[in-house]
């Protein structure tokens, strides 16, 4: 379907989902991700398109809340309906202008603003950002924070199916030892070669994480924000040496250039709902491009939809600078695309078919939680 002259969002629908996860994530600081409610968005066009949006967040791990998408977007219906949804930064900016920040709600927004823009020009969104750079996406396993020798067995089962890539969770049981040991054992597991990251999701003390990576420093693994703060971060690293990734504290152009500055964005987790969307995490994409980083893209959590999107994001990546991507939507159910991408030796395939290019099964959603029209 080509772009005409007139076309307007005349509806958005959004549904809250419960998506349950495979095993129970735990992570430091009390952290846990079992079972948690996503959002999902439909916005329909008087073109008969119909674009679709997520966002999930995880209670207790950052400043966003699920059931508080809808006010938000109710807010934002003065901007939305009439839109015009093809030129997704027009209307963004529309959106930014009138209601400031909560950019988790406008993430899904954007995202279904890309599908809607998409499948109005024929194109997958990949396409629109700059053409595919890579056939399959390399995929990291994310290992929860348990007993050493059973994350051991679960990173030699993910290795099995061809992962190279492993994050194993620390700090869960509260003692550094334990997750030194934790290291040892998957880098045991998988063998030399393979990246082995540990991530302390911001729970660590400075004393403890400097412990940890002393004790694991010749393990040759990256250690992923174990400190609450970019300067704590920027201790940690210079004590032990090792290489680090930024995930939490990562969110928008300050946090990427004084990550930068500190010396501790070797790599770096590119997440939507953190900067707000495909565009503006686009825009931290072309900055990380710049200042060096290796990228993992991605979000906070979700299921086909959010997936759908950043791998479309990492496909329009150069090879050489994305680290890895994530299947999110393979480690809960219900999936709610039938025909969205899953995992094959180690790597995923981006969608193809226009804007998102996955069809969702709308029986799995039910009636909508809200409707503005």
């Amino acid at each position: 379907m080509t772009v005409g002259v007139g076309q307007h969002i005349t509806r958005l629908r959004l549904w809250h989902l419960p998506l349950t996860s495979h095993t129970a994530y735990h992570m430091a600081d009390g952290k846990t991700c079992d079972t948690v409610e996503t959002v999902v968005i439909a916005i329909d066009t008087d073109a008969g398109l119909t674009g679709w949006g997520e966002v999930c967040p995880i209670p207790h791990y950052l400043p966003a809340y699920a059931r508080g998408v809808a006010p938000a977007l109710q807010e934002l219906a003065p901007v939305i309906l009439g839109g015009d949804p093809v030129g997704v930064g027009a209307l963004m900016a529309k959106a930014d202008a009138f209601l400031h920040g909560h950019v988790y709600a406008k993430s899904a927004l954007d995202i279904a603003l890309w599908d809607i823009t998409g499948q109005a020009a024929g194109l997958p969104i990949h396409a629109l950002m700059g053409g595919r750079r890579q056939d399959t996406l390399p995929l990291y396993h994310s290992i929860t924070c348990v007993e050493p020798d059973e994350m051991a067995r679960i990173a030699g089962e993910a290795k099995a199916t061809g992962i190279t890539q492993f994050q194993a969770k620390l700090g869960a049981s509260g003692d550094w030892q334990t997750d030194v040991e934790r290291l040892a054992k998957v880098r045991e597991a998988v063998g030399r070669g393979p990246l082995v990251y540990g991530d302390g999701n911001c729970g660590a003390t400075t004393l403890d994480a400097i412990r940890v990576g002393r004790g694991a420093a010749q393990l040759d693994v990256m250690l992923e924000q174990p400190c609450a703060t970019l300067e704590d971060c920027a201790r940690v690293q210079s004590a032990t040496g090792l290489p680090m990734k930024l995930d939490e504290l990562a969110h928008d152009t300050a946090t990427l250039l004084e990550g930068h500055r500190l010396g501790i964005m070797d790599a770096v987790a590119l997440k939507l709902s953190k900067f707000g969307g495909l565009s503006a995490t686009r825009r931290a994409r072309d900055l990380c491009l710049h200042l060096g980083a290796k990228m993992c893209i991605e979000c906070t959590w979700g299921g086909d939809i959010v997936t759908a999107a950043a791998l479309h994001l990492g496909a329009a990546t150069p090879p050489n600078r994305v680290l890895n991507v994530c299947d999110l939507s393979g480690y809960v159910s219900p999936r709610l695309a039938p025909d969205a991408p899953t995992r094959a030796d180690g790597r995923i395939t981006p969608p193809d078919g226009p804007g998102l290019g996955i069809a969702i099964d709308q029986d799995c959603l039910g009636t909508p939680d809200l409707i503005l029209d």
